[in-house]
């Protein structure tokens, strides 16, 4: 992927105040097609506000969005999807007593063409979301399972699958696999490669450096609002991040303070 092919999302100089919280502060970032970008800081870093904006649930007080290289404003999430950008929030807005098939189809039914009755066409539902979930490499021992019953890698796989079915260009996904373990985490990580390589843009929002540098193309770290870094792949190592996510210059400040070098002996 070459860095001077245009961004589905390019965000300039965002900021975004709710009252006298300044959220997020001169806040710049692009996404890629066929890229995921990480983006990370721990809680209240202005990780959420920061998808809320890109997603259409909120407005920026001020700075610029581009799609596709074309100025953009979002007034609605309606108008987020419309441009090609889906957000799966951690709680993936489904039924747990529904089907899988009913759950990927949830809001968008197809129906016969057949006047007046326009009955679910139940069973076209039914193929179409095994087909699709098995170009992800998901395979259930049937869609009309519960999606209450799969596991967690499993729901959200399915969330992404549903994504990119319905026209997905950019993949917001919001601490994908912050209740996982290490075993559903995986599963989660598998299927977003599988969605970059299917060319979407995937925006992996985590406080997970692990997991972030296991499929990050770009990372972005976020710390009081403000963005500490901003790197490609290549110019940063997995300790590096780390120690960004953890506080830096202040960490080291914090090690030499708490040293036992340095306190002094007591008699």
């Amino acid at each position: 992927m070459t860095m001077s092919q245009t961004p589905i999302i390019e965000m300039i100089d965002i900021a975004k105040s709710y009252g006298h919280i300044r959220a997020l502060e001169g806040v710049s970032l692009a996404v890629r097609p066929g890229e995921v970008t990480c983006v990370l800081g721990d809680n209240g870093a202005g990780k959420s506000t920061l998808i809320k904006i890109m997603g259409g649930l909120h407005q920026a007080d001020s700075g610029q969005m581009k799609i596709n290289g074309v100025d953009a404003r979002f007034n609605s999430p309606r108008d987020a999807l419309h441009a090609g950008i889906a957000t799966v929030y951690q709680d993936l807005a489904v039924v747990d007593l529904m089907e899988t098939w009913r759950n990927f189809f949830l809001g968008s039914e197809l129906r016969k063409d057949i006047p007046l009755v326009r009955p679910l066409a139940i069973e076209k539902m039914r193929s179409i979301t095994s087909d699709e979930l098995a170009k992800l490499g998901i395979h259930l021992a049937s869609v009309d399972q519960p999606l209450g019953t799969l596991s967690g890698g499993e729901r959200q796989s399915v969330a992404i699958a549903r994504a990119v079915y319905f026209g997905a260009k950019v993949l917001i996904l919001d601490e994908p696999t912050a209740a996982l373990g290490v075993k559903q985490s995986g599963i989660v990580l598998r299927y977003v490669a599988r969605a970059r390589e299917s060319g979407v843009g995937v925006v992996f929002i985590t406080h997970n450096p692990h997991h972030a540098y296991l499929i990050g193309d770009q990372f972005a770290v976020l710390s009081l609002g403000r963005m500490s870094l901003n790197v490609r792949r290549d110019e940063i190592t997995l300790d590096h991040l780390i120690r960004e996510m953890a506080g830096g210059s202040e960490l080291t400040a914090l090690a030499h303070e708490l040293s036992r070098d340095t306190v002094p002996a007591t008699t």
